[in-house]
Parts: structure tokens; sequence; C-alpha cells
């Protein structure tokens, strides 16, 4: 039996991932420390964990500090949560043995820890993986194209952090892609090489295990009896950009007078009686089971999250994508490029057009065969099974 660190932030994009692996982990007979916010704390001690954290709420403070403009800024954000994570990991495994380490390729400062421990070390991609070059072009582009006043005070202060990082912890960061995407010997990436964009450009320790689809724990009871009759559409923007009242209410709009049911999760953000009188076809929750109603829903219009995306073409539900941020045009981009949806622009949606464009992707088969044919692919990717396969391979 192993002994496993686990590091991640707090964040349900980049933990519910990791779900399906630690299980399988647990499962094979390893021995997981995990290590995230207290949010996280449930539902990883449900699939076998040994659960520690860190403070949360210092954790987004430091990493929102940074800035969010530019790249750089962002990439400042991760340096100056180090004094949050580090500290707090070294203390509560003081006298520990671990065998390996797996770290989030964003959050926890994982290749660092790695560094400090000297651990074999393998990283947890839930996002698109991105390449040195992908990631230098950017941050080049700033350096060239900024205004000077601008990119000064930036640049001093990755710098100075990275110069107080390394002589605390004794640490060596070679750039700023170490930081942002905190690269291993070896990367799960939770997607296929189909999926992904310029896949040809990873190498053969980019190990593509597709979506790690394992059952969440949800606060709502719901039923299904009646819900997944008349051709449902759910429409969710996931946990962190879904204080949308507006776009709630236009989503009445749009669809009042269907022949669909419409379920809709908004989150804890918004209080459902913040909506006003709801049409009687729609059934409006604050969390749903996701998986469970995205078996039976014939369109999913959803922000383009890795999970939602993903969690989608799963079970072959053509997609509307209205990307907010982080890589969701990206992941938009993808959804069309391979025609299992289309994507909208949340700024300028009008009720029309949104109606108009369910009306699109349900009329028109390729969007579903599309759907239907990344269905199949990901299903035969192996997911977390897969995942733990390869890094049991790695690790022996």
């Amino acid at each position: 039996m192993g002994r496993v660190l686990f590091i991640n932030g707090g964040s349900e994009g980049h933990i519910n991932p990791t779900i399906g692996v630690v299980q399988e982990l647990v499962s094979r007979g390893e021995e997981v420390v995990y290590f995230c916010i207290e949010a996280f704390r449930e539902r990883m001690e449900t699939v076998g964990a040994t659960v520690r954290t860190f403070d949360g709420q210092q954790f987004i403070k430091a990493f929102i500090s940074g800035g969010r403009e530019h790249l750089l800024e962002r990439i400042n954000g991760l340096l100056l949560t180090a004094d949050i994570v580090i500290p707090s990991v070294l203390e509560q495994i003081k006298g520990e043995h671990y065998d390996y380490i797996i770290h989030d390729s964003m959050f926890g400062c994982g290749r660092l820890i790695a560094q400090i421990l000297k651990l074999p070390a393998i990283s947890s991609c839930t996002t698109f993986a991105q390449t040195e070059a992908s990631v230098n072009k950017i941050v080049e582009q700033f350096y060239t194209e900024a205004p000077a006043e601008v990119v000064q005070p930036i640049h001093a202060k990755y710098q100075s952090l990275t110069e107080q990082i390394e002589a605390k912890y004794d640490v060596r960061i070679h750039s700023p892609y170490e930081v942002y995407c905190n690269p291993a010997s070896m990367t799960i990436v939770y997607t296929t090489r189909e999926f992904q964009p310029t896949e040809a450009e990873f190498d053969h320790t980019y190990k593509f295990v597709g979506p790690s689809i394992a059952e969440r724990v949800t606060q709502d009871s719901f039923d299904f009896t009646t819900s997944m009759e008349n051709n449902p559409i759910y429409i969710s923007l996931g946990t962190v950009f879904n204080q949308s009242i507006d776009f709630y209410m236009l989503c009445f709009e749009a669809f009042e007078n269907s022949n669909h049911t419409i379920i809709m999760s908004i989150g804890d953000r918004v209080q459902i009686t913040d909506l006003g009188n709801i049409p009687t076809n729609f059934i409006v929750k604050n969390y749903v089971p996701q998986t469970k109603v995205l078996e039976h829903a014939k369109l999913f219009i959803t922000h383009g999250g890795m999970n939602s995306a993903h969690e989608g073409l799963y079970y072959g539900v053509p997609l509307i994508v209205l990307p907010l941020s982080a890589d969701q045009p990206i992941i938009a981009e993808q959804i069309a490029h391979m025609g299992a949806g289309m994507t909208l622009q949340m700024q300028s949606l009008t009720a029309d057009q949104l109606r108009k464009a369910a009306d699109h992707v349900l009329s028109v088969a390729s969007f579903k065969m599309a759907a239907t044919k990344m269905k199949d692919s990901l299903r035969s990717s192996g997911g977390y099974r897969q995942a733990v396969d390869e890094i049991f391979d790695f690790i022996s």
C-alpha cells in the first residue's frame, strides 16, 4: 500500500474530476491524504480520503490580490498563495512519510511542495493542457504589447515574489509557465486527445484519460417522475458564475410558452424567491443531480466549464454554450468545431436568440449525431480507472 499526498485548491472544477481518482486509489489499497479547503471536506472523506485543509478565505484573497487582467497578474496571484498553502501543508505532514504526490496543475503550489519534499510528482490537469510555448507566447505578448507603465510593476512583482519564495523554501522557479501549469514528470489530463486542442503538441508524458465522472453529493431531492417528459432542456451556469438573475429571467421569457420541460439549476447565490413567478413548465432548484438530469436531457444550455461540457457530452447531449471566463471560450470553440453544439454570447443575448438557437440545435440531426460520437469517444477513454492505471505504471 502506498501513501499519497494529494494537493488541490478551492474550486469545484478542479476538485470534482479527482473524486473518482481518489475513490479508485483507495479501493486499490492506497492511503490518500488530501489537502483542499474546508468546503470540499465531506465529498473527499466520502470516497475514503483523509482530508486536511488550509485557510480557504486567505487562499482566495491572496490569489485575487495578484490581479486578474493579465496572465502574469494571475501568475503573481498563484505565487501569493505560496505562503498560505506551503507552511500549512508542511506543518500538518511533519514527520509523515509519503511515496508520491499528486497535485493540481494550477492551484496549491504543487510543484513547489514536490520539490521541497523530493517526491515523485504527478500533475492533475482538469482543464485543457497547455504547452510551455503557448504560455510563453501569451506572456511575451504582454511584455511587448502592454504599456510600459503597466508591464513594469507586474514584472517587478513577479521577480520579487519568485526570489522571496526561492529563498524561503529552497526551491527553484524557472519560468511563469512552471507557476501557472505546475508541470510534472507525468500529467493526467481529464479529457481525450480528440477533444484537446493542438493535441499533437503533447508527448507521451501527458496521459489523456478522458473525463472522470463520479456521482456528486447534492443537497436537493429531485423528483424524476414527471421531470423527464416533454423533451427536457437543462440550464445551468455551474458553481462560480451562476448569480445571474437577468439570465434566468431571460430563460423564462425564451421558453415559457414552449413544449419543453425546462430544468434550471441556479446554485446557492440566488434565492428561488428572487425570480418571482416561475413559468409552469420550469423546474427551478438550487441544485440538481446534474449527471442524472443529463441522462434524460435533450439539450444542455451551459457556461461551458470543462466539467459541465464533459458531462453533457458523456451523455450525448448537444450543447448551447455561453462562455463567461477562463478556458470556457476555448471549450465552446472545440464543441462548435466538432459540431456538437453552438456558441452564443451572454453579453448580447436575447430571449428570441436563445429560443431560436435551442430550436435549431434540437431540430438539426447533425448536432445530436456529433454529441453521440463524442459520447462514444469519452466513454471508451477509461476515465478515473485509466488515470489510476497510469499512476500505478508511473510509480512502479
